[in-house]
């Protein structure tokens, strides 16, 4: 369950890393379902990760999700171990309760604080990739620059 600031995809995509797993990512809205449900069918059988953003966009296509997630433990053959599929959400009335009672929810929200936000930024890729920090031809002024928008984002 997202809330507003935060935004778990990059600490996902690094747990994928971290596992050695391909990871499929869509954001939804309008049009993104077939192509959502095809993503899905493919890495249930591959083992892939599939993350679907943004569910609370796709409120026409909640309960086509609901009926995918019900099939996979049916299909035969049995789905990969390895499977997982990942929903990201602001809170939404029409999220589908079986999905909600059969998945893991987790909520990610923003540090408390002008100090743990501004942390919190410099944390995040690719400003904590020393290689792209150290890669600039005006360090001094990048690091202004740099912290300037850090204190701003953390601010708002």
């Amino acid at each position: 369950m997202l809330s507003p600031g935060a935004d778990p995809l990059s600490n996902l995509e690094k747990y994928a890393e971290s596992k050695k797993k391909k990871m499929n990512k869509i954001s939804l809205g309008k049009g993104q379902g077939p192509k959502a449900e095809k993503m899905i069918e493919e890495s249930v059988k591959s083992g892939n990760w599939v993350v679907l953003q943004n569910c609370h966009l796709a409120v026409s296509w909640m309960g086509r999700l609901e009926k995918i997630c019900e099939d996979i433990p049916q299909q035969k053959p049995a789905p990969h171990r390895e499977f997982r599929l990942w929903l990201t959400s602001y809170p939404s009335e029409s999220f589908p309760v079986a999905i909600l009672q059969n998945g893991v929810k987790m909520t990610n929200e923003p540090p408390m604080g002008l100090k743990a936000n501004l942390l919190g930024s410099y944390a995040t890729f690719p400003i904590s990739d020393r290689n792209w920090f150290d890669a600039n031809t005006q360090p001094k002024v990048f690091r202004k620059m740099l912290f300037g928008l850090c204190f701003f984002h953390a601010f708002i």
